[in-house]
């Protein structure tokens, strides 16, 4: 039984470092159509009994109740925090494993999601998955079977933490390509996202003239 974690943040103030080419409501806008788009990915595809959403945010909430998941109040800060949140509800539900997918993936569908979820069928236990940013450095998915096979290291130079974490806990280790690697942090990553942010636009003159975002 596989269950997805979707962390978000509040949704006011998200994505500051992308402030010198969005104003905030597209930002706003912006963080709203990723997080649409990473919830109704994780509900439809095949294999995921149940996702959770974990977040302080009412908005949220009430978009992940409206998208068919099941909103979690986040109630202490913190990324690695509302993850923990997630599993105890998932663990409590019955899950052998949890998805954990942040909320910034342009490239998100069901096809991707289930290239990570295939990973299951490798017999060994525990099995930690990561999918790195396009950097090496941070974690845009990981998936644990059991759910706490580690503990989360999100932030900073996660990949690596998750390595560490993964080796200590002699787990099998598993790291993936594809779509999942390009998350939205820098107006860099907005140029490489934008084709699949809105098809047809043209990224550089998006980007430098601010346009939203806002997947219309």
């Amino acid at each position: 039984m596989v269950v997805a974690i979707i962390p978000i943040g509040m949704l006011d103030g998200a994505k500051s470092r992308l402030g010198a080419v969005l104003d905030a409501e597209e930002r706003l806008d912006l963080t709203i159509h990723l997080a649409r788009t990473t919830i109704a990915a994780a509900v439809a595809t095949p294999g995921i009994a149940e996702t959770i959403v974990v977040t302080p945010d009412d908005a949220a909430r009430r978009l992940a109740e409206e998208l068919g998941a099941r909103p979690v109040r986040q109630r202490k800060g913190g990324l690695n925090r509302g993850v923990d949140d997630g599993r105890t509800e998932a663990l409590a539900a019955g899950a052998t494993a949890v998805l954990i997918l942040p909320i910034d993936l342009p490239g998100v569908s069901s096809a991707a999601i289930g290239e990570v979820l295939a990973t299951l069928d490798r017999p060994r236990r525990p099995l930690v998955a990561i999918v790195p940013d396009r950097h090496g450095r941070g974690t845009n998915a990981l998936l644990l079977a059991p759910p706490d096979a580690i503990d989360t290291c999100f932030g900073g130079d996660s990949r690596a933490a998750h390595v560490a974490a993964a080796a200590a806990a002699e787990a099998d280790l598993v790291e993936l390509g594809g779509p999942l690697t390009l998350d939205v942090d820098t107006p860099d990553d907005l140029l490489l996202a934008e084709a699949r942010l809105r098809p047809g636009r043209d990224s550089r003159a998006a980007v430098a003239s601010g346009t939203a975002i806002d997947g219309s």
